[in-house]
């Protein structure tokens, strides 16, 4: 029998669950005590048929009712987020917390990634984009990312059926093989779970991920299974919910257990059935990077900033008038809707052109779109941007009456561009308007502002400013929507009667309804605090 212990002491993964049975049966009945049935149970364990989740019902018949006080455990990929495949969010992480160089490694080692995923496990394609996208990235730009850039994904990914049953429990838990500081934000934030399981990566001393994982365990298969194992109180299952097709290990610990079917052509959930919409995020790509779309965009990016560089250098040297052509015959495309004043003459007082905020290029659009260039007034601006301009710009300095001096000369000299948000907004959200522009001038023009591009946003609050015009520029056909509405009637302005907040939320609220957008009461602090974690006063 001291044939039975070696192989059990040594290599106890050689043998099949029937030959384990045996030897069990085998050593009980030849009465060795010293036998490790520890270890012998472990092994049966590993040897154990896993349970497929083919048995368990849809998601869409789970019983949404009644559940408040109940708990739901859910799985991420390919069940609350309707892709399995997490290559996307870690080419994020490695774009935007480290660069293009991490970027192109990543989807370089796309294939490896495929293959380990498909063929070995999927603990060890995780692993790998881990070790690619983190090692030696700072743990507070990786949160950065996490916090800013990744929910926008996260939400275009979800899916809706599964979301309608997560939403209806009062308790939630997600568990996921991604890292835990990657998903944490967005679940918590915009979907209230109450707790996020996942797994953890390696810090250093000096607050660099090494690339590795704590005790080298990703979060996947029996792994997963002992975390949800650990639950207690509150967050003892009640129902789970998992991804069709694959090894429904935690499942069998619920109450009552449902999977979702595998479909990436669902629609993407909409912001007002979320706990807290989207209304910031950052980042430079619009389109999730899957392997494809990312090696396309790569390729893409030398093309693309030449094309920039031709855009922002005809742009820049040739006469507004005739800048709406040029753009045109360069491939961007500008739309004007209504009719822009002409210049005043006859007042000796410049018109003020009050604009919502997309892009740090709106003002120079608004010149286009009325044939001469109109001097634009910003919070911030890069030197390089100032430099390339092809219009005039005045900074100002958020000192309440110095900047009302400086717009009062000027318009004394002629019209002005404005926007009152004092930063932008890419959801289909307008900010809280400034009330400074109804103080200084009754002669006011709404102007609603709107842009789409394909692949890169031409903004960011992360990055680096001064390249918010190339990006936007690098994309193949950008466009540009300027709604000019009629001038502001004098009875709606300050000289009527009116307050200058009553002014500023009236040209707010006409703005969002010509864009079809929503008003909120957030500012520019508000954004910084979420995507950056100042108060945006430090430039970044």
């Amino acid at each position: 029998m001291w044939v039975i212990q070696v192989v059990y002491k040594n290599y106890p993964n050689l043998l099949t669950l029937a030959d384990t049975q045996l030897l069990r049966v085998v050593a009980a009945c030849s009465g060795i005590e010293e036998f490790n049935m520890c270890r012998m149970d472990a092994a049966m364990e590993k040897k154990k048929p896993l349970q497929s989740t083919k048995g368990y019902d849809t998601v869409d018949k789970c019983d949404t009712e009644g559940r408040k006080m109940q708990t739901i455990v859910s799985d991420l990929s390919g069940a609350l987020i309707r892709i399995p495949n997490p290559f996307s969010y870690f080419l994020l992480v490695s774009l935007e917390a480290s660069g293009v160089i991490r970027s192109l490694v990543l989807i370089l080692a796309a294939p490896l990634a495929w293959f380990l995923y498909h063929w070995v496990s999927a603990a060890s394609a995780m692993k790998l984009m881990i070790y690619i996208s983190m090692s030696g990235v700072k743990a507070s730009e990786i949160e950065g990312v996490a916090r800013a850039v990744l929910p926008k994904f996260f939400l275009e990914d979800l899916n809706p059926e599964a979301w309608n049953v997560v939403s209806s429990f009062g308790r939630k838990v997600i568990v996921t093989a991604l890292p835990r500081v990657l998903v944490e934000p967005f679940a918590v934030e915009y979907m209230g779970v109450d707790r996020v399981i996942g797994t953890e990566i390696e810090v250093d001393e000096d607050g660099r991920a090494t690339g590795f994982v704590v005790k080298s365990q990703v979060l996947a298969g029996l792994n997963k299974k002992n975390a949800v194992k650990e639950l207690g109180g509150d967050f003892m299952a009640d129902v789970g919910v998992g991804k069709y097709k694959s090894t429904g290990h935690f499942l069998s610990l619920c109450k009552e257990a449902y999977v979702v079917r595998s479909s990436c052509k669902v629609n993407p959930l909409p912001n007002y059935k979320l706990p807290t919409p989207l209304i910031f995020h950052d980042g430079r790509l619009v389109q999730r990077p899957d392997p494809l779309n990312a090696l396309l965009t790569f390729l893409w990016m030398p093309l693309g900033f030449l094309l920039a560089l031709l855009r922002i250098t005809v742009g820049a040297s040739l006469p507004m008038c005739i800048q709406y052509y040029t753009y045109w015959l360069t491939g961007v495309r500008i739309i004007v809707k209504g009719h822009p004043p002409p210049k005043k003459t006859e007042t000796g007082h410049g018109t003020m052109f009050v604009c919502s905020h997309r892009t740090l290029l709106d003002p120079i659009f608004v010149s286009a779109a009325v044939a001469r260039p109109i001097t634009a007034v910003t919070f911030s601006i890069s030197r390089l941007s100032e430099f390339l301009s092809p219009i005039p710009t005045v900074r100002l300095t958020r000192k309440r009456d110095q900047d009302a001096m400086n717009i009062n000369s000027l318009l004394e000299k002629g019209d002005l561009v404005l926007c009152p948000e004092g930063t932008t907004c890419r959801e289909p959200f307008l900010l809280r308007y400034s009330s400074m522009f109804a103080e200084l001038t009754d002669y006011i023009v709404p102007v609603a502002v709107n842009c789409r591009t394909s692949m890169f946003h031409g903004s960011t609050s992360r990055g680096w400013k001064a390249m918010d015009p190339f990006f936007f520029f690098m994309n193949p056909s950008p466009v540009y929507e300027i709604t000019f509405l009629k001038e502001l009637p004098m009875e709606f302005t300050c000289r009527g009667g009116r307050s200058s907040h009553e002014v500023a939320n009236s040209v707010q609220k006409v703005t969002a309804g010509i864009l079809g957008f929503e008003c909120t009461n957030l500012t520019r602090r508000d954004k910084y605090r979420l995507l950056v974690g100042n108060d945006g006063s430090i430039a970044r």
